[in-house]
């Protein structure tokens, strides 16, 4: 959890007053209650993200990332417990991913993602939720609270499906592709390397994790959508 918390710190302060504008925009983050990722052993992950697949189709050896080990070894929530569940499912048994799934519940998105033939989400892990808590009380609250937070076009909505891509990735493809359009429709930017990737410069903290019907890659931020 620890490690998980400095990776966050690298980005969280240059993303927040984007965030915070975005969000008086009509544009914001994600949402709900903080919980912390138990320590675990090591899941059994790969040193180096393979070349693209063509079909964006992972292996539980293909996962990378500084943040790996943070991911249950055991279990439901473990690489082998996400394989065969559909993405907010596989999502909602992640320790690292509590507040992410308190979004697509609350802007009821679950089944939205579940039912998917493909997908590459990039999903935040709750540090970098509460990093922005920290730096503005309440603003997760607001979203998750909106009368109209279960509407396509609430802001938390918005940024839930900013997340998400309708086509399934790979480490090595988000790379080659440079940039990916979103199910919110604004286009997000990868850089860095297969071994390395950002995401809108968020640092991918644990890459490559596959789930039933989609490529997740567990971020260091919340992505902030672009100024309209």
């Amino acid at each position: 959890m620890r490690k998980i918390q400095r990776l966050v710190a690298v980005g969280a302060m240059a993303a927040l007053a984007a965030v915070v504008g975005a969000c008086s925009n009509a544009q914001a983050p994600a949402t709900g209650n903080q919980a912390s990722a138990p320590a675990s052993e090591p899941a059994e992950t790969s040193s180096a993200a393979p070349t693209p697949t063509g079909s964006g189709v992972t292996k539980i050896s293909d996962i990378f990332g500084p943040a790996c080990d943070q991911v249950p070894k055991d279990g439901p929530g473990s690489p082998q417990g996400m394989v065969n569940d559909p993405v907010a499912t596989a999502a909602g048994h992640n320790p690292l991913l509590n507040t992410f799934t308190k979004a697509l519940t609350a802007t009821n998105l679950a089944d939205t993602l579940n039912s998917a033939p493909e997908l590459t989400v990039f999903a935040p892990a709750d540090p970098a939720f509460q990093a922005l808590e920290a730096q503005h009380p309440g603003i997760l609250k607001d979203l998750t609270t909106a009368p109209d937070v279960a509407s396509p076009n609430s802001k938390l909505a918005k940024i839930v499906t900013y997340h998400a891509v309708g086509k399934r990735y790979d480490a090595a493809g988000i790379v080659q592709a440079g940039t990916l359009d979103s199910l919110e429709g604004a286009r997000i930017k990868i850089g860095g390397s297969a071994t390395a990737p950002t995401v809108n410069g968020a640092t991918v903290l644990c890459g490559n994790i596959p789930t039933k019907n989609a490529t997740v890659f567990i971020i260091g931020q919340v992505l902030s959508l672009p100024a309209s």
